[in-house]
């Protein structure tokens, strides 16, 4: 390979950490959509200079692996220090996965080297829909795994006014075909037109902001809540003479006081099956909420040796005679169920990982106080057209988005933020507000905007306390995306795509 070669990979090694900081940069854990952009476009540009497709996907590989190791590189952590994996073996195992995942983004690439031909507009065009397969791709095949998609940068930025609209992976082709824009514009023919181009797409961006994004909602009224917060210690979570009993202690106490209208607890809160608690313990814990004004929903695991087991949210509610109950259903590889042919690699881990039970898509939310909250645990909300499947029906769409999550496995990490993002993004998507009740954060009220309201200190031991309101009413993404999932972005991205296969193979027949 040519030294010029290597120093091409090297600026897609580089560009590619770029775009992951871009998610929720180091310290700040802010997400900057203008730092993104740059760097995807680097990415075009190298492209557009690569002598065939297969240096395209070489490029288009060492830039994905760089962005998807620098944006869950925290993984790591779970492996290493809560799963007493050997280093090298963890951090082999980050590199794998993301190696992994980053063959989707070769693959679009070596693509559009092949199909992209043509004026640059419709190159940027044919870019844009081969990155949105790619993150489709990502996000669905295999369980999927979407965890850092290029949407995610722009929570902040002009394209989030898009979230309603066309959500995440929408806003993810329009960031893909802004960047190739960028990159493309450069070496147009003309480069005042190719400047006219860039110039009406800063100026579609400065007004994106003024879209009402308000008006696709309206209040259901308020709710008073109380997030609770163990702060319980990972590697002392699921131990009985630690984390334990603190755990049965420190929640059981908080539910029973808590003046709150609805208290929420994370997930798994109370680590065990409510056949292994102690005599009379969840009765107990239950008693208050079967009279008054107050209601609860508590993260714990549910099942037995026989019929299986679920990671589920049970909810109490005054005057009901059986528990609300929320089944998990999209289970996390090798936490919650282990793929074929790779037990002997959780065996070499001691985490208590096992096969769980799936819960169903769309289940029926609480209905409490004039409000319907749907929960949905740990990395569920990054699957937002099966959350989008509530809101089939009006009458019964969730006026508020409920995350229970324990994250304590990635430590004090960037993990945090992103996942607040993620929430942040759903919220946007559906306008609809999203309590956050966690482990070790973050704990938050985030409103129906996009925006966090209340929240509370990561790595601490407390409860916060305030109000949400309840919103109702339907955006277009909810709309589409609960009768059609995400089909009319693959048609979309698969049409593009195939215009490009056949325009390309016109141009050398005519060769």
């Amino acid at each position: 390979m040519k030294w010029d070669s290597w120093g091409a990979l090297a600026l897609a090694l580089l560009a590619g950490l770029v775009q992951a900081a871009s998610l929720a940069v180091p310290g700040s854990g802010a997400p900057l959509w203008w730092l993104q952009l740059p760097a995807l476009a680097v990415l075009v540009a190298l492209l557009d200079r690569s002598p065939s497709p297969w240096s395209a996907a070489a490029l288009g590989l060492v830039f994905a692996t760089a962005w998807m190791c620098g944006t869950f590189w925290w993984l790591f952590i779970s492996m290493y220090t809560y799963g007493g994996l050997a280093a090298p073996l963890a951090a082999l195992a980050v590199l794998a996965l993301a190696a992994f995942v980053a063959l989707y983004y070769a693959a679009a690439c070596a693509a559009w080297r092949a199909w992209g031909q043509g004026h640059w507009l419709w190159r940027a065009l044919v870019f844009a829909a081969l990155w949105l397969l790619a993150e489709l791709c990502r996000g669905q095949w295999l369980t999927g795994f979407p965890w850092g998609a290029v949407g995610y940068s722009h929570l902040d930025g002009p394209l989030a006014s898009l979230a309603p609209l066309v959500g995440v992976y929408g806003m993810s082709f329009v960031a893909a075909l802004l960047a190739a824009l960028l990159a493309l514009s450069l070496r147009a023919p003309a480069p005042w037109r190719a400047g006219a181009v860039v110039l009406l797409s800063l100026a579609v961006l400065a007004w994106a902001p003024w879209t009402p994004a308000q008006g696709w909602s309206r209040s259901a009224g308020a709710l008073d809540v109380a997030l609770l917060q163990g702060n319980i210690p990972q590697d002392e979570k699921f131990q009985p003479g630690t984390g334990v009993p603190v755990a049965l202690q420190w929640y059981g106490e908080r539910l029973r006081s808590s003046r709150a209208s609805l208290v929420i607890a994370p997930e798994t809160a109370l680590p065990m099956l409510p056949q292994q608690l102690p005599a009379g313990y969840l009765d107990a814990v239950r008693k208050p909420f079967a009279e008054g004004t107050r209601a609860a929903l508590v993260g714990i695991p549910l099942g037995s040796y026989a019929e299986g087991y679920t990671n589920s949210v049970q909810g109490w509610v005054p005057g009901t005679a059986q528990p609300y109950q929320y089944d998990k259903h999209h289970l996390v590889p090798f936490g919650e169920f282990i793929p074929p042919l790779f037990r002997w690699f959780t065996d070499l881990m001691r985490i208590p990982l096992g096969d769980f039970n799936r819960g169903t898509i769309g289940q029926p939310s609480l209905a409490w106080q004039g409000q319907r909250i749907a929960p949905n645990i740990c990395y569920e909300d990054l699957f937002g057209e099966e959350l989008g499947a509530r809101f089939r029906r009006p009458e019964e769409a969730p006026t508020i988005l409920a995350n229970f999550s324990n994250i304590g496995w990635f430590g004090n990490s960037v993990a945090i933020d992103q996942h607040l993002h993620i929430s942040r993004l759903r919220a946007l998507e559906f306008s609809r507000p999203m309590v956050r009740a966690t482990n070790t954060g973050a704990t938050a009220i985030i409103d129906h905007e996009g925006r966090v309201a209340h929240q509370l200190e990561r790595l601490t031991r407390g409860v916060l306390e305030g109000q949400v309101e309840g919103r109702e009413g339907t955006t277009p993404y909810a709309w589409w995306v609960s009768r059609t999932s995400l089909w009319p972005l693959w048609g979309l991205g698969l049409l593009l795509a195939a215009l490009a296969w056949r325009h390309a193979g016109r141009r050398q027949d005519a060769r």
